[in-house]
């Protein structure tokens, strides 16, 4: 059984670093690289207690199938959009 590391909840990121709200998900499966952003409107919707680790699980690629992601805070994007 493998376990995750627990990640920072969406309510840490938001109040972090230049107020990020968007999220990058990356494909679970390494050789797919897959890749998707998304925008603050869209991450809004979960609140402030969920972790970016719980939320990896949620995640089907849209390219290969592959269930789980790695979800990260997209601090390139901050808290515009």
């Amino acid at each position: 059984v493998s376990t995750r590391a627990q990640k920072i909840t969406l309510g840490e990121m938001r109040r972090g670093r230049g107020g990020t709200r968007g999220l990058l998900v990356f494909c679970a499966d390494y050789r797919c690289g897959h890749m998707t952003r998304l925008a603050p409107a869209e991450v809004d919707a979960w609140p402030d207690n969920v972790r970016l680790s719980d939320l990896e699980l949620k995640f089907t690629c849209s390219k290969c199938g592959q269930r789980g992601a790695d979800v990260r805070p997209d601090f390139d994007r901050g808290a515009n959009e």
